[in-house]
């Protein structure tokens, strides 16, 4: 039953990331836009982490200070008793002023931790902030390429329109130019028929008019 859920949840990231490859494809600037919301959200974290841990260094010192002065009390004590000559109070207070060394010896660790951690985190930050800001140039040099592509896409789109419509238009007036021409060329020859034909019949007639003239 484990590995029939195990293979559905494989079943189902894998199906997950594949609508976000083809999400990313397809709008690759939303997509981007998505990652850096996810980043500046991380970044967030971070920071509020830098700033308990830093809170907690605080912490560290002020206790650490605290616990000091309190061993640093008893050994003063511890000595004034011995010098006194009260050897239960000396033990008392030797015995305290071990309790606070430890603690502050222990605390003092605690501190060197939390300090390195935080130095760490701050490095951490830095980097992640560095890397948030170089998304955001990234972002708009996609940008920029896009409203390129965008822009030679349609360019290309309206010369390649243009580009038609002045075949088009080309292949019109070439028609329209033969047709003018066969227009012509019957005009033409219809007026030199008609020409010729109305020239032979006057010639005809007149010639007629003579050979009448002739006889008579």
């Amino acid at each position: 039953m484990a590995n029939l859920f195990n293979r559905l949840k494989d079943s189902i990231t894998s199906d997950f990331h594949e609508m976000l490859d083809q999400k990313e494809k397809k709008n690759p600037i939303a997509m981007l836009n998505q990652y850096l919301r996810e980043c500046e959200t991380e970044v967030e974290k971070v920071r509020k982490l830098v700033e308990r841990q830093y809170l907690l260094k605080q912490e560290f010192e002020k206790k650490y200070a605290e616990t000091q002065k309190l061993a640093d009390k008893r050994k003063y004590q511890a000595e004034v008793a011995s010098q006194a000559g009260e050897t239960e109070l000396y033990e008392f207070a030797l015995s305290e002023h071990d309790h606070f060394a430890e603690r502050a010896e222990r605390i003092q660790h605690s501190l060197d931790e939390a300090v390195k951690g935080l130095e760490e985190l701050e490095k951490k930050y830095e980097e992640m902030k560095h890397k948030l800001k170089d998304m955001y140039i990234k972002r708009m040099e996609l940008m920029g390429r896009e409203n390129i592509a965008r822009a030679n896409h349609r360019m290309n789109k309206v010369l390649e329109s243009s580009e038609g419509y002045t075949d088009k238009s080309f292949s019109r007036f070439e028609e329209m130019e033969a047709y003018l021409e066969r227009l012509e060329h019957g005009v033409n020859t219809s007026y030199y028929r008609n020409s010729i034909d109305g020239r032979i019949a006057q010639l005809e007639k007149q010639m007629k008019n003579e050979e009448t003239h002739s006889i008579s």
